[in-house]
């Protein structure tokens, strides 16, 4: 089953890339910058969804990579 990549702050300072459910982060980085650019690589790659928290830790954005419908419904 493919996960969804979130972007979160680390409370030691910095950013990690998790996947869904996860304990642990895929990976760490030092600017939000560079997670959101390996989150947005690996969504790619896994046709999912990237999500993009602030430090207060709410989605502040979000990105869909997989097969959306064209037009959308609704």
């Amino acid at each position: 089953m493919k996960r969804t990549q979130h972007i979160v702050h680390n409370n030691n300072g910095g950013w990690n890339v998790k996947a869904s459910g996860a304990s642990r982060a895929t990976k760490h980085f030092e600017t939000k910058a560079s997670a959101i650019n390996y989150g947005r690589d690996i969504a790619k790659k896994q046709h999912t969804e990237l999500f993009i928290h602030g430090k207060n830790g709410r989605i502040q954005s979000r990105d869909s990579y997989g097969h959306d419908p064209f037009p959308p419904k609704g």
